[in-house]
């Protein structure tokens, strides 16, 4: 009789967390920046078919990358699940947290099964109020559904290590919306790549949303290409 392969728990794991890791490195990126009176959400995403940044429920919006299929799917759950709670009990009910804890439980219990393969995935769950002084938060969750709560900006994606170094240095405190969306596609080009042509962002490859606090019940808001192009031509 063979004797039975095995593999230690811990070793299942690493190997896990190294296989996400190579899955993430090639994922394009997304920024959370925190502006005077929101949150703006800018991903690269030359993709016109699919979107990477999201609206929720009424104050809350998700941010994704990695595997398209993977995210997108949990985007139509989240968006499903708030729609039954705010219906069944009351639509303050529907909170970044709550979605957060909703996503982790989900993305833990896939991480753990040793027979299926983890999401290649990370989010952002942001959330704004509507009070004169507004509080936003912001939540990244890794694929094995740890999360925490990320301070004033946010990044995910194959970069996100060298884009936060970055914005530690240059990100300030009360900018405009215009100025946001500026700093982080700004923050885009300084980052070196392998790639033989210079690297460049344009309109047509890059993705913003925000949540305003200063707007109605619905605080999501998508920008159009040439709403994109006006803003980024006024600060060359």
């Amino acid at each position: 009789m063979s004797t039975p392969y095995y593999v230690s728990p811990d070793q299942i794991w690493e190997d896990k967390k190294v296989f996400v890791d190579r899955g993430i490195g090639q994922a394009k990126e997304v920024v959370v920046l925190e502006y005077n009176n929101g949150l703006l959400m800018v991903a690269e995403n030359p993709r016109r078919t699919i979107f990477k940044i999201s609206e929720i429920y009424d104050r809350i919006a998700l941010a994704s990358t990695g595997r398209v299929s993977e995210y997108e799917t949990l985007r139509v759950v989240g968006i499903r699940e708030a729609e039954v709670k705010g219906y069944t009990y009351y639509r303050e009910d529907v909170t970044g947290k709550w979605l957060t804890n909703l996503y982790s439980q989900h993305m833990m219990t896939i991480a753990q099964a040793w027979d299926v393969k983890p999401l290649e995935i990370e989010l952002l769950v942001c959330e704004v109020d509507g009070n004169p002084d507004f509080r936003s938060q912001i939540y990244k969750i890794a694929f094995d559904g740890t999360y925490e709560e990320m301070e004033k900006f946010a990044v995910i994606g194959g970069r996100a290590e060298a884009i936060t170094e970055k914005l530690n240095e240059t990100y300030t405190e009360g900018l405009e919306l215009t100025q946001a969306m500026q700093l982080a596609s700004q923050t885009f080009e300084s980052i070196e790549v392998e790639e033989t042509e210079p690297y460049q962002i344009t309109p047509h490859t890059i993705e913003v949303g925000c949540l305003d606090a200063t707007y109605g019940r619905r605080q999501f808001r998508r920008f159009t290409v040439e709403e994109i192009a006006e803003i980024l031509n006024h600060a060359s």
